[in-house]
């Protein structure tokens, strides 16, 4: 008899740091969020604050497997790079999930091209684009 698989998505452990991380989001998520929510965006339904192992992502499209994080001034250091790199490394080829990065202030300094890059991956993934392509 097979073992079930253990859930990795959301787990009770998490939940009230994602509580949290929704109760106090930058106001770049809050901006973001009002632009993507309610299938919005090519009729996509998105979670905020959602997690997938031991990494709560931003945004994330379960059906798609798109997820977007929004960095802020932590992420631009030494540390922060290589955080981000084994979180995605470990979102791309464990779970197949694309990941989608923006600074902070390009969902204020250039929302069409950010919401393009969005729209452009949902089209991607749903045409069967590689599971490991970059944006």
């Amino acid at each position: 008899m097979a073992t079930p698989k253990r859930r990795t998505h959301n787990t009770a452990e998490m939940k009230q740091m994602r509580r949290d991380l929704r109760s106090n989001s930058t106001s770049a998520e809050a901006t973001l969020w009002g632009l993507i929510n309610g299938n919005k965006l090519l009729d996509t339904r998105w979670r905020r604050q959602f997690s997938v192992g031991a990494y709560i992502l931003d945004f994330y499209c379960p059906e798609l497997k798109i997820a977007i994080e929004l960095d802020g001034a932590p992420h631009f250091t030494a540390n922060g790079n290589v955080g981000d790199f084994v979180r995605d490394r470990f979102l791309k080829e464990q779970e197949c999930i694309v990941i989608l990065r923006f600074e902070n202030k390009m969902v204020w300094n250039n929302t069409p091209e950010l919401i393009q890059t969005i729209k452009d991956a949902i089209v991607d993934r749903r045409n069967g684009a590689n599971q490991h392509s970059e944006y």
